[in-house]
Parts: C-alpha cells; structure tokens; sequence
C-alpha cells in the first residue's frame, strides 16, 4: 500500500472498555514499585484488566525492558540492554505470592547480547517462583535463545508447566514480520522442548491480519502439529504505532470460531481463537486443558 491510502477502518466488535478498578490500579502500582515489567502493559494488551484483576494470571517480562530485536509488529521498545539482575527471580516470585496468582506467564526480552540467551536467569526465575508459590503454575514464553541446544535445555531442566514459543506468523511472512527469528528455527525450538520433557505441553500463536490466506494459517496449523505442538493461539493483530506493519485485514469473531473448529480437528488439545486472543489469553484453563488430554 502507498503511504496516502487510507487504514483499514477498525470494526466495532474491537471497541474495549477499559476496566480500571481499585484492585488492577492497586497491582499496578505494586509492579512498579517492585521495578518489575509485564508484557501485558508493554505489549498493550487488550485483556489486562480481566487477566489481573479477574482471572489471576499475569505474564512477567524479565530481563529488562528493552529488546535486542525490532520486529515490526512490536510495541517493546529496542535498543541496548542493561546489565543482568540476579534480584529479578526473587522479585517475581514475591510478585506473584502478593497477587494471589493461580497462574504465572514467565517472558522475556530477547537477548542476543548474552551467551545463554538469558536462560540462566529465567531458569531462576522457574525455581522461585516455584519455591514461594507452590500451587502456581508456571508458563514460559522465550524467543528462540538464537536456536542453541543447551540455552533450551538450560531452560527445560527447571521444569516450567508449560513451555509456550509463539511462531508469531505464517511461513510465507515470516522474514518480513519477524527480526531475526526463523520460521524453521521456531519448529526445531518447540520441536527440541518435546524431547526434552515430552510431559511438558507445549504451545505456540499467530497473528492475522498481516496479509495471511487461510490456506497460509492451515499450512501453520499442520506444521506445529508435525512438530508435537499441543496448544495454538490465534489473535488479531493491532498496530501499536504508525511505525509498525499496517494491518491489511480484521478477521470477523465468526471466522476466528472457524478457524478454532479447524485448530482442535487438528489434534490441538486447546485452541483459543478470537479478536482480542494474545498468547497468554485464558493460559490458565489452557495448561489444564493439556493436562487432561
């Protein structure tokens, strides 16, 4: 598109009403207090309130707030990172103790400054959250850790309940989406997990909207599933600035119940699907979901 044509108008069904009661401000303030980073306010999720305040679960960005990557559908800003903080693990842990989370989404900044990718410190972070908050379950969400054995493993080897890397977009726009990830790297990634620790369910998302066909995000579908992956997530995407991807089309909620019916005749043991769908929507019934399959 040229740079005068006019945006994809917003529909009405992607109108939120912001939620800002005493307990999500109060968890708020708490969070800075702490000096701790959640995707859910970096990312601008639209679910915040309800995953908070409603649902208990958040999701914990460690390892700094600024990024190494610029993908261009991000809202994390990007530059050169802080040293490490060993603190951090302790912080989250406590974090989540005072929230009375049920269930914990552990993120990361990607880190290709670092050796390990970060995988020591969010290997930490696992085994603390799980010393202070022993019913919590615990999700991991890492980049690819640039794809090397031992930084998943590093990783792994604390036993998360559930190890979630998110493909982000179909094959045929992946390298335009994405910086520096790989489309087959992120397969091999999710793939490696399983080996691992095959008790551990694993997970993986999409965007649309980016200029997909429908037979782009069936040929995702069958990838992650040749690749052992147990739970998909599918969302639209939002455009966070006029720097970012334009987004080229906003799917109706009724094709996103398309898209899930064909997701669980798949083999997914869960599939949340919907417009306002991020990757740790409603993770909570998703990690139970795959326990019992």
């Amino acid at each position: 598109m040229a740079q005068n044509e006019e945006y994809v108008r917003k529909p009405d069904w992607l109108k939120i009403k912001l939620n800002t009661n005493e307990n999500y401000t109060g968890l708020k303030k708490m969070m800075r207090e702490k000096n701790l980073h959640t995707v859910c306010e970096e990312a601008r999720c639209p679910n915040i309130h309800e995953c908070w305040a409603v649902r208990k679960t958040a999701t914990f960005m460690i390892l700094g707030d600024v990024c190494t990557r610029a993908c261009r559908f991000c809202a994390v800003k990007t530059g050169l990172p802080n040293e490490l903080d060993w603190k951090e693990p302790e912080r989250v842990a406590d974090s989540v103790q005072l929230m009375g989370l049920k269930h914990a989404v552990i993120t990361a900044v990607a880190r290709d400054d670092l050796k390990d990718g970060g995988a020591g410190v969010f290997a930490e972070t696992v085994r603390a959250v799980r010393r202070k908050n022993p019913f919590t379950s615990i999700e991991v969400l890492p980049s690819d850790m640039n794809g090397v054995y031992e930084n998943l493993k590093t990783l792994m080897d604390a036993k998360p309940d559930i190890l979630n890397h998110n493909i982000e977009t179909v094959r045929r726009l992946s390298d335009r989406v994405r910086a520096r990830a790989k489309y087959d790297r992120s397969l091999e990634f999710l793939s490696r997990a399983k080996e691992m620790q095959p008790e551990i369910p694993t997970k993986s998302s999409i965007m649309v909207g980016l200029g997909e066909t429908k037979e782009d995000i069936i040929a995702t579908m069958d990838d992650l599933r040749e690749h052992n992956v147990n739970i998909m997530t599918i969302g639209q995407y939002l455009q966070p600035s006029k720097k970012h991807l334009k987004v080229e089309k906003y799917y109706h909620p009724d094709e996103f119940l398309e898209l899930k019916e064909i997701a669980l005749s798949k083999g997914f043991s869960h599939c949340e699907s919907g417009p306002m769908v991020r990757s740790s929507y409603h993770a909570d019934e998703q990690v139970n979901a795959a326990k019992q399959a």
